[in-house]
């Protein structure tokens, strides 16, 4: 669904969301300052009264990802409070779920295959989210093995499901992934 862009923000933000929503579309090479222009409804001179050039854009695209993607979606966790397996659950549903963040998300993955800074800026921000997860199973596990395991299972599921596209003989995709959040959490199958 995306923000609703309204009068209260900037041209500049305007910019960014516009480049957000085309990255999640067609990849970064999709964000093109005439492509945004167009969306937009400007010249793309008005582009440079904000930004240097379109790496300029770019990383300020990236800012706006980890700002939601991590920054919002940590401090509204914080917020709403519980326990360690609701936080990690609260965060996971807000991120991988969806249609705001997940195509951004899954944009910025494939992104970071072919850039090494971007991957970099991925490993951060993934390294944030594994840190909830960890903290999560390490409430009732006390081997930091199977903590990191547990972590690493849980998370590969929340991001790899979206590119699975199998089928479970006769089974839902919600089905099957409840039984792996049992299994992953020690949880009685039921």
């Amino acid at each position: 669904m995306g923000h609703i862009v309204g009068a209260a923000r900037t041209p500049r933000e305007r910019w960014v969301e516009e480049g957000l929503q085309v990255l999640a579309e067609g990849g970064p090479d999709a964000v093109r300052v005439e492509v945004l222009a167009k969306r937009i409804g400007v010249t793309k001179g008005g582009f440079y009264g904000y930004f240097a050039d379109r790496e300029a854009l770019l990383q300020a695209i990236l800012d706006a990802w980890e700002r939601e993607c991590v920054d919002e979606v940590l401090e509204r966790v914080e917020r709403e409070g519980g326990t360690p397996m609701e936080k990690a659950q609260l965060a996971g549903a807000l991120t991988f779920s969806g249609d705001r963040l997940l195509p951004i998300d899954l944009a910025v993955r494939n992104w970071a295959r072919r850039d090494e800074a971007v991957a970099e800026r991925l490993r951060g921000v993934d390294d944030r989210r594994m840190g909830l997860v960890r903290e999560m199973f390490a409430m009732y596990c006390d081997d930091p093995d199977e903590v990191e395991a547990r972590s690493m299972i849980a998370f590969c599921v929340a991001i790899g499901q979206h590119f699975l596209p199998a089928t479970h003989e006769g089974r839902t995709r919600e089905q099957v992934l409840t039984w792996v959040s049992d299994l992953v959490l020690n949880r009685p199958h039921g």
